[in-house]
């Protein structure tokens, strides 16, 4: 996996979602803490669930890395790759401090 930095990361939203989008982000903070917490308890199911998920909301929501990132979680969980699943929440975790979101009407 690619060691990206994110800088200058903006997300243009639909006007409708962007009172959602404050929660989405916390959901995926969230997300994050769960997954270190599988990790330390070796739960790769529950790892993979939590990725599936964020994969499903990113599209859904309009963010494409936090669903490429959380295939990424869901492929390494399955294959039980602890490293790819500690770089990719380091990632999302980067990635969701330095995201601007912007509607799209801006």
């Amino acid at each position: 996996m690619s060691g990206k930095r994110y800088s200058n990361e903006v997300v243009y939203v639909d006007p409708d979602f962007e009172d959602l989008i404050p929660s989405f982000l916390e959901n995926r903070e969230a997300d994050i803490s769960s997954i270190r917490q599988s990790l330390v308890n070796s739960d790769m199911s529950e790892i993979r669930r939590l990725g599936h998920g964020m994969k499903g909301a990113g599209a859904g929501y309009g963010f494409p890395e936090v669903t490429r990132l959380g295939s990424v979680i869901e492929e390494a969980a399955k294959r039980a790759d602890a490293r790819s699943i500690e770089e990719a929440v380091q990632m999302l975790a980067e990635y969701i401090s330095a995201v601007e979101i912007r509607t799209e009407s801006e």
